[in-house]
């Protein structure tokens, strides 16, 4: 068995992550994003691939592992239906098994797919194994639709939650195993999966992480979540539920902007312990944005954060927690120089209009 844990691009782009600075902050988060997406995009070219007991010496080669029919393998791959949770501990997935979806879990099955009964060469007998791409491709194709048709049209796709795809593997496959199990994938920054717990349809598909979830770093690009105490790119500070003050429709960014820029800095004025802290520590607080197919699909809940940002785009390593002592790049941060004694208005953002009678 192989699995396609890539995730879905749009979930990197700024459309599906706007994310707004603070009057603090002295550069555009939007521009970051870029940097960010382009980054992760990149590291899921290559895709993860796990399997049953193969051999790096097969057909195929390389240190792909190598993998018999779903009926050979194991029945959990080979009976696996939708609504069904899946999950292993082996690299190869050697361990395949069904759980109960209350248990932690990797994937839950939304169809089975045979593609036999698609016409073509392409799937009959001695059809050679398809690329990575093309197995993407099918993800897409496939797999997304019966995805929201699983979910009865409610699946964020800048969500929590991605699209994933079993295939057979090359053996499965030489051996005449057509079948592919869709299913939905809690995924990393960086494409490793991480635990579920519970069905997808009972769960809240906003993506958030915990408040004191640290996200590593990898060349100034934010990774996967890491112990505070190691390197990262930022620190979630609060989680959000815009539900409250917007009972209705889906508001504008700007509203959202405007609602956040005062949640997120109370927020973080608590978390670090004092309102002089974010500048001191020489941090940036921003927020995400949730667009029109989020709150379709019901997410409500956005993160506010700190992190350093630099020039050019990405973030500085941060070590430690926001909240105690930190080091940027290594280095304790160094205050900025207080303001100058008599002035009572705060730097106005670029763009902003001109103070009244100024």
């Amino acid at each position: 068995m192989a699995e396609e844990s890539e995730q879905q691009s749009d979930r990197t782009t700024p459309s599906a992550s706007r994310v707004r600075r603070a009057p603090s902050a002295k550069l555009t988060r939007r521009a970051l994003m870029l940097v960010a997406a382009g980054a992760v995009l990149a590291a899921l070219v290559t895709a993860v691939v796990a399997g049953f007991g193969g051999s790096d010496d097969e057909p195929g080669g390389s240190t792909s592992a190598v993998v018999t029919t779903g009926a050979v393998a194991g029945e959990a791959f080979g009976t696996a239906v939708a609504g069904d949770c899946l999950t292993w501990t082996e690299i190869d997935a050697s361990d395949l098994a069904k759980v109960d979806c209350a248990e932690s879990h990797l994937f839950e099955v939304v169809k089975d797919i045979d593609l036999s009964v698609y016409p073509g060469a392409e799937w009959g007998p001695g059809s050679r194994f398809p690329s990575v791409l093309r197995f993407t491709e099918l993800r897409d194709e496939l797999c997304a639709p019966a995805a929201m048709n699983y979910l009865d049209g409610r699946f964020d796709p800048h969500g929590k939650f991605s699209v994933g795809l079993i295939n057979p593997g090359e053996a499965g496959w030489a051996a005449g195993e057509r079948t592919l199990r869709c299913g939905l994938q809690f995924s990393s920054t960086t494409g490793n999966l991480l635990p579920i717990k519970g069905t997808v349809a009972d769960q809240d598909q906003s993506k958030v992480w915990d408040v004191g979830t640290c996200i590593g770093i990898n060349n100034g690009v934010p990774a996967d979540p890491v112990d505070c105490a190691q390197p990262h790119a930022f620190e979630v500070i609060s989680v959000v539920d815009l539900s409250g003050q917007f009972p209705g429709g889906l508001p504008s960014v700007e509203d959202q902007d405007k609602y956040l820029e005062g949640t997120c800095t109370e927020n973080a004025n608590a978390y670090l312990g004092s309102p002089d802290a974010l500048r001191n520590k020489t941090l940036t607080l921003f927020w995400d944005n949730l667009d029109f197919d989020s709150w379709l699909a019901g997410s409500r809940k956005v993160n506010c954060s700190v992190g350093k940002q630099v020039e050019g785009g990405g973030f500085a390593s941060v070590t430690g927690t926001a909240a105690g002592d930190i080091l940027i790049d290594g280095q304790p941060p160094v205050p900025p120089p207080a303001a100058p004694e008599g002035r009572s208005l705060p730097t106005p953002l670029p763009g902003a209009a001109p103070v009244p009678g100024a």
